[in-house]
């Protein structure tokens, strides 16, 4: 149930937050950076640009792009069940490409509830523990911050099959995503919970935004 625990916590949060930015207006949202505001609705459009100071390394708090190659639900997923992602776009540095769109980042399902008739809303934690790049597979740290529901991968795949660099960005993506997941809120530490008392289902093609805890040497 730490799943559950996590995202109650941030659900009090948000709300707290809500009020505080209704009585003081634009000076909260000035606060925050670009990135943060943008997160919330905006899906994957164009490569993404990464910090320059550390050359060929993706620093920490990077946020990638990924789309799951299998659906994964509180109803059926086990702790420590492994799965898989591609990612979205290029990330470019120095106006080179550090991370092709399509490489894979692996991760693991490190905690599940399910959808009971006390605890009513199924949630999944999932963590991100390794990325491949150019055949080279790195270990990494990342969790999910943000959930983006596709139209399917049937329409994503004759480009997404040409592979990386074809682009910048895997096919059909721009044109392919609905939005932010309804019905969905994220805690800490990556856990996705339902919000209308079921299990909480990201279907295959879903695009999740994973945030790097550790920085990655890549280049």
């Amino acid at each position: 149930m730490k799943a559950m625990a996590k995202v109650r916590a941030l659900s009090a949060v948000i709300a707290i937050t809500g009020v505080a930015c209704a009585s003081t207006g634009n000076s909260s949202a000035t606060s925050q950076p670009e990135r943060t505001s943008q997160a919330s609705s905006q899906a994957p459009s164009s490569p993404t640009t990464i910090n320059e100071s550390a050359p060929g390394t993706i620093p920490a708090g990077q946020e990638v792009d990924v789309r799951l190659r299998s659906t994964l639900s509180s109803e059926t997923a086990q702790v420590e069940q492994r799965f898989e992602t591609t990612t979205v776009v290029d990330l470019m540095q120095n106006g080179r490409v550090l991370v092709p769109a399509g490489s894979v980042m692996r991760g693991v399902v490190s905690d599940v509830d399910k959808a009971g008739r006390v605890d009513r809303d199924g949630a999944l934690t999932l963590t991100f523990d390794r990325l491949s790049v150019n055949g080279r597979e790195r270990d990494i740290r990342g969790s999910a911050t943000q959930i983006f529901e596709s139209k399917g991968i049937r329409e994503e795949g004759t480009v997404a099959a040409a592979g990386a660099g074809v682009g910048g960005i895997v096919g059909g993506i721009i044109g392919g995503v609905k939005g932010a997941v309804l019905g969905a809120v994220i805690g800490a530490g990556g856990a996705i919970a339902a919000t209308d008392g079921k299990d909480i289902t990201l279907p295959a093609g879903s695009i999740v935004r994973v945030r790097l805890d550790s920085p990655v040497r890549v280049g």
